[in-house]
């Protein structure tokens, strides 16, 4: 069973994402922006553009599945499909690619993998951890030492703050300030629905926003998950990424070196959801993971191949 090769996909509001691995080794990792979630707020509906967008990028990953000899598929759709009233449409065009139907995943499920991939490779004397899983629709709060034992996930992401609130390039000062105040009630609610979270020793933070925070702290010219990948990132460094990229258009955003250009016009209001929970629940440091639901869910493949 040790030569099984498994392929877990995340469909997100904003990326598409691969992982090809077995037991022993990761094979492929793959990343593309493709925004899918672009205009489901306010249509309740997946565009044809969009839904374009992440078909043909679903067709390079089946080469890949061919490449490394993939014998199962597991694709999970998360907050963009979760509100979109033709996603059976989406799922018969993504099976008819794949071979395989995708999950729709709920807001406790997603928080759930997102926390095994996270904590896997960290020590249990660090935690208890909150792990933080900042998309592009919804954001994933979960705590706990080796397991998730409160998991709260909200409707609030880079590109759900940016379509609702940022009209303006750069940011007005009431756009932002909306964006924070929005931020401050969703993680009001997480303190009610995870009384322990006060408990928290390590924050662990997820997915592209804080990624692109880091590389930028790094001033990564290419992307480097070993620089990437458990970089501590301090509180004044967040605060400081976002003062800049929010007082910048986004011609000068791109230019900071560890931006990709695809996710300029969405990564301020990333980042105010990160400031804030920063703020709010007090931590003076984030610990970056690029392991995430991918490797959560590629986890779970094996252990049930291994049965």
């Amino acid at each position: 069973m040790n030569n099984v090769n498994y392929a877990a996909i995340d469909c997100g509001t904003n990326s598409t994402r691969l992982l090809i691995g077995n037991k022993r080794e990761t094979l492929d990792r793959q990343m593309r922006i493709t925004r899918l979630g672009q205009g489901v707020g306010k249509t309740a509906e997946l565009s044809e553009e969009a839904m374009s967008r992440v078909l043909n990028v679903l067709e390079d990953f089946r080469k890949r599945f061919e490449t490394h000899g993939v014998s199962e598929v597991r694709m999970v759709a998360t907050s963009a499909v979760r509100d979109a009233s033709n996603r059976d449409d989406f799922f018969n065009e993504v099976e008819s690619i794949i071979g395989v139907t995708p999950e729709l995943l709920s807001g406790q499920e997603e928080g759930r993998l997102a926390f095994a991939g996270a904590v896997s490779e960290l020590d249990i004397s660090d935690g208890p951890f909150l792990v933080v899983d900042i998309g592009g629709g919804s954001t994933e709060f979960v705590f706990g030492s080796q397991e998730a034992e409160g998991v709260y996930s909200c409707q609030m992401g880079c590109v759900r703050l940016t379509e609702e609130f940022v009209e303006n390039d750069p940011p007005l000062p009431e756009e932002l300030l909306a964006c924070l105040s929005v931020a401050e009630r969703h993680i009001d609610d997480v303190i009610r629905e995870i009384p322990n979270i006060d408990q928290a020793i390590t924050l662990v933070g997820l997915a592209g926003t804080v990624s692109s925070v880091a590389a930028i702290e790094i001033g990564l010219e290419k992307y480097d998950r070993k620089e990437i990948h458990h970089f501590c990132l301090s509180k004044d460094a967040v605060e400081d990424v976002f003062r800049t990229l929010a007082t910048e258009n986004r011609q000068e955003r791109v230019s900071n070196p560890g931006l990709e250009e695809a996710r300029a016009d969405v990564i301020v209001a990333g980042t105010s959801v990160l400031v804030k929970i920063m703020r709010q629940l007090g931590f003076t440091e984030c610990l970056v993971s690029e392991s995430d639901i991918l490797d959560g869910i590629l986890s779970s493949m094996v252990l049930q191949g291994d049965k």
